[in-house]
């Protein structure tokens, strides 16, 4: 692929200088960082002033996707809930993002709520801060006072951010079309994962969604006095608008005020857990951004859930696929887990599935003899991404996303109570998840979906069958195969036998003297030197893709 064949090159072209630009020069301090020369080390710096050539490779990839801006901090924070695909050590460098994006003026947000709202400020509210109480990557929020005396938190988005994250979308897509011919990349599945990231970033763009998710989520959690749901407005609020109720409490990042508070960190870490494994087990969607900053503790020990613009769903197919392998992990059923995650996974040509029974199998034996109690979900999970990693098995990324979940779930409750297990909480769900497996409801809508494909399947092969017969016996019948890796070794046989053809035709000049020069034949000799160049380069390329007993 030549670089002018992607479109996407000649578009923005300040923005692609801006993004090379950085990436040169995170690229040019890893580099050095391979060598001792210190006064060379300290040419590169990021803003904060920062050594690059003195961190490691993972801090400085986390480093350039900050300096990069607000979409690719985004791509970077999705990339963290996928250990499967760049390893456990780069996701959790990932997890350390943060888009402390500077805050709009209050005139280009009070210009958005008018334009949005049909209304200026003073119409709709009370009160209203000027000063924004957080400005992330998409928005920014205001803390203001209804008409009507309601304390309310305004979400507004950022100025032109729609704009600006289409054009990094547009420069990651032909990233992605460049990063794809580079072979060490190519692990990282780019085109997917920019695909992916998109239909992230055109959700999070749409507030209206982020309402819908409040809405549900408050459904149902409408009869748990322990759990408390932002109340929304929707008659105020817009896609880039949106307004809810303001929660008054601590966050769970502030241990010692909650301590102060003379509240059982214990106890607030298991409701916070059970309230997502009701979630996920209950409901079939769960808040996917489980960070301190987003619990708060509100009076009384409820605890409240903030930021619904990152909402995963999972099936039932799904859910029960997830359930198998938790109920592996804790059951130490090696084969088991095995099987699901061979069944689940996108495996690769010429798996060691011997060899990887037997990794899973020390992993789980490693974890069999540790008492719930200390059992810790997060570090099996993340040496079990390990070891799927290392077998090039990518997992679901609906999967790999939830798994993630649970271990910034574990990670957020032990930051409460170190002593914290996630598994100790997940234990007594063993039962509700087999018991729900049998229920009647359940076995009901599993054989309806059965007979529903069956009934599909009925209808569509007798179709099929008759228009084979048809082509067959019209003659238009026609068998099309793929072969792969068949290209390079048919060139190579075609060079191999033009070469034989000139060694053996420059012989024959040299033997018969012809057009000789002091008794050698020049043209024979000049074969034969050609012959033995394209010899070489024939082995060179044989050497290069294997050996001889080996595929191209």
């Amino acid at each position: 692929m030549r670089i002018r064949a992607i479109p996407q090159i000649y578009h923005n072209m300040n923005r692609w200088g801006e993004i090379l630009s950085i990436l040169s020069k995170y690229g040019l301090a890893g580099w050095l960082s391979r060598f001792e020369f210190g006064f060379t080390k300290s040419l590169f710096k990021n803003r904060k002033g920062q050594v690059l050539a003195d961190e490691s490779s993972e801090t400085r990839i986390r480093l350039a996707i900050e300096e990069l801006g607000p979409a690719f901090i985004k791509l970077g924070q999705i990339m963290s809930t996928r250990p499967d695909v760049v390893g456990g050590d780069l996701a959790t460098e990932l997890e350390k993002l943060q888009a402390n994006v500077p805050a709009d003026s209050f005139e280009e947000i009070e210009e958005i709520i008018k334009e949005d709202l049909g209304r200026p400020i003073e119409e709709i509210f009370d009160e209203f801060s000027t000063e924004p109480v957080a400005s992330a990557s998409i928005g920014q929020v205001h803390r203001a006072r209804l008409k009507t005396g309601e304390e309310v938190a305004v979400k507004v988005q950022h100025f032109q951010i729609q704009k600006t994250v289409h054009v990094d979308l547009d420069i990651l897509t032909g990233l992605a079309l460049l990063a794809k011919r580079l072979p060490e990349l190519k692990p990282y599945r780019p085109e997917a994962t920019v695909a992916e990231f998109q239909r992230v970033m055109q959700r999070e763009l749409d507030f209206s969604r982020e309402r819908r998710h409040l809405e549900q989520f408050a459904l149902a959690f409408a009869d748990n006095d322990q759990v408390k749901i932002p109340e929304v407005y929707p008659e105020i609020s817009t896609e880039r608008v949106l307004v809810m109720e303001w929660l008054d409490g601590v966050p769970l990042t502030d241990i010692k005020r909650i301590e102060s508070a003379g509240f059982d960190l214990r106890a607030i870490a298991s409701v916070g857990a059970e309230m997502y494994l009701e979630m996920i087990f209950r409901h079939g969607f769960y808040h996917a951004d489980p960070h301190p900053g987003n619990l708060l503790l509100l009076p009384g020990g409820t605890i409240g859930l903030l930021d619904f613009g990152m909402v995963a769903r999972i099936d039932e197919t799904l859910r029960e696929d997830i359930e198998d392998m938790l109920l592996a992990i804790i059951e130490q059923d090696a084969q088991r887990l095995v099987s699901v995650v061979i069944r689940v996974g996108s495996v690769p040509t010429g798996l060691d599935e011997t060899g990887l029974s037997l990794d899973l199998s020390d992993f789980v034996a490693q974890y069999a003899y540790q008492s719930v109690e200390n059992f810790e979900l997060g570090a099996a999970l993340s040496e079990m991404f390990d070891i799927i990693r290392r077998y090039e098995i990518l997992l679901p990324s609906s999967m790999t996303m939830l798994l993630k979940v649970l271990v910034m779930l574990e990670g957020t409750a032990q930051k409460l109570e170190p002593s914290f297990s996630l598994m100790e909480v997940i234990k007594p769900y063993q039962s509700k998840i087999v018991a729900q497996r049998l229920s009647p409801a359940r076995q009901f809508r599993k054989m309806r979906r059965l007979a529903y494909e069956m009934q599909q399947l009925i209808e569509v092969v007798p179709r099929r069958l008759r228009d084979i017969l048809q082509q067959v016996q019209s003659g238009s019948f026609d068998v099309h195969l793929d072969h792969r890796g068949l290209e390079p070794s048919v060139n190579r046989l075609v060079l191999g036998m033009l070469t034989s053809s000139l060694f053996i035709g420059s012989v024959l000049l040299i033997t018969n003297q012809v057009w000789p020069f002091h008794g050698v034949s020049v043209p024979g000799t000049l074969g034969g030197a050609l012959s033995a160049a394209l010899g070489l380069r024939l082995l060179r390329a044989i050497s290069k893709s294997g050996h001889l007993d080996r595929r191209p």
